[in-house]
């Protein structure tokens, strides 16, 4: 097994903010986590007349570069809460 480095959970949950708000204009954003699990918690106009999985297939679109290959800094999302204001 390789070692892996993983980037401080700091600069992590600014590419996921950074991820997120590219793609979806939000009402408000709340990252946290660290060691490669986080939670997302997101209130975007975007979400309306969705379902829960069309609104978690939206962010976690919007992050799934940050979850592919042997180095991903994003390894699980525990807590993805997703509403319409």
């Amino acid at each position: 097994m390789a070692l892996q480095i993983h980037p401080p959970p700091s600069e992590v949950i600014g590419q996921i903010r950074a991820a997120i708000e590219a793609a979806l204009l939000c009402d408000s954003l709340d990252v946290r986590g660290s060691g490669g699990h986080f939670e997302i918690r997101v209130s975007s106009a975007a979400f309306a007349g969705k379902n829960t999985l069309a609104k978690q297939r939206l962010v976690l679109g919007a992050i799934a570069h940050l979850m592919k290959g042997e180095g991903a800094p994003v390894h699980a999302i525990d807590v993805l809460e997703t509403r319409a204001p």
